[in-house]
């Protein structure tokens, strides 16, 4: 067993050694195809490393490069929000009773294949040109993706599982709540996860629009295309993928909170191993615990700031997040239930284990 938990963990080092080792490895050869006088890729194709580690300098101070982040972070989860609200109750809708199944099953499955580029000018003549029209258009990018892959979830739940609730007399609200939710929702998670890529791109395309409202897709606009500057796009290109990176985890994160049936396998079979973590292992993880929490309690302060007019009637969220504060606000809202509700729930086994070993050793 130490012998696995070694090996385990040495190939974990390896991965991030690889990983490190293959960042190192592209930006040498960038380095390479960009250096000197004459370089083999010239500075209007492909700038140069240092210049892009520059660039990043003057996007801070020169294009309020943290704001544009927050614009651009606030219009993707509140898409994200959107279309998650508006899939899953149609979703189920469609998939779970035979008429609108059999009515609009074909439309849902037709509707993937509309090219969202072509239909901008309908959500501006529908919504204008502003946030709203934004946040529409990004749900209705993912939701036409969404939708009927969770057609195609409850399409995949197992029999096994209706047959066996059938058989224990449960009703059809007690079959949707126990089976078909969690299996539906749990797979569908994955989903979301996968066009996080995409949902980035059409933020690129419909901050186009209007950009002097900001976002990281006017900023490339703007700074870019309007001023040929290859090297602070480069920049921005970075700073997209590290939030989608980013994003990615949190979703992994999250996943984990909300159903964690679907890791408790892999869980039971590592605490089932002997392990021991190092010190490191150990500093790292109540460090991070420590910086989730304290960012919980920054924004719980800043959030009272939009509120309570403690700076003057500055209100910092609404300066970074612009329109969709009130999303971020819920989505904050519900991260922190869920992670109290985990903590409890936590706790509370931990006391019950407590005293069924307290009754044991009494008898």
């Amino acid at each position: 067993m130490k012998l696995l938990a070694k090996l385990e963990q040495a190939g974990t080092t390896m991965k991030w050694l690889y990983g490190i080792a293959g960042i190192v490895l592209v930006i040498l050869l960038w380095t390479l195809l960009t250096y000197g006088a004459e370089p083999i890729v010239t500075s209007g194709i492909l700038p140069s490393p240092i210049r892009v580690f520059w660039a990043f300098g003057e996007l801070f101070q020169q294009n309020a490069l943290l704001r544009n982040m927050g614009l651009s972070i606030g219009l993707n989860l509140s898409g994200y929000l959107e279309a998650i609200l508006i899939t899953i109750p149609v979703g189920f809708i469609i998939g779970l009773m035979k008429f609108p199944r059999f009515a609009f099953k074909i439309q849902v499955d037709a509707i993937r294949y509309i090219p969202l580029t072509a239909v901008t000018g309908l959500f501006i003549v529908w919504f204008g040109i502003d946030t709203d029209m934004k946040v529409h258009f990004l749900a209705f990018g993912i939701l036409i993706y969404l939708l009927p892959v969770m057609v195609q979830r409850i399409d995949e739940v197992d029999d096994v599982y209706l047959k066996t609730a059938h058989t224990l007399g449960a009703t059809d609200w007690q079959t949707i709540k126990t089976i078909y939710i969690p299996n539906v929702l749990s797979r569908l998670s994955d989903d979301l996860r996968v066009l996080t890529a995409i949902s980035w791109t059409y933020i690129i395309v419909v901050e186009g629009i209007n950009s002097n409202q900001g976002g990281l897709g006017a900023l490339i606009y703007n700074v870019g295309q309007r001023q040929g500057r290859l090297d602070k796009m480069f920049a921005l290109l970075i700073i997209i993928i590290l939030i989608g990176v980013i994003q990615d985890r949190l979703f992994v994160r999250l996943d984990k909170s909300l159903f964690p049936h679907k890791y408790q396998a892999i869980e039971s079979f590592q605490a089932s191993r002997i392990r021991k973590e190092s010190l490191v292992q150990v500093i790292f993880k109540y460090a991070v615990s420590a910086l989730g929490w304290s960012v919980a309690a920054i924004y719980f302060l800043l959030m009272l700031v939009e509120f309570i007019p403690l700076t003057g009637g500055f209100r910092p969220l609404s300066y970074f997040f612009g329109n969709t504060t009130w999303v971020m606000h819920v989505l904050y809202m519900g991260i922190l239930y869920i992670s109290l509700s985990n903590w409890y729930r936590h706790r509370t086994d931990q006391i019950a284990l407590q005293q069924a070993g307290v009754k044991t050793h009494d008898v």
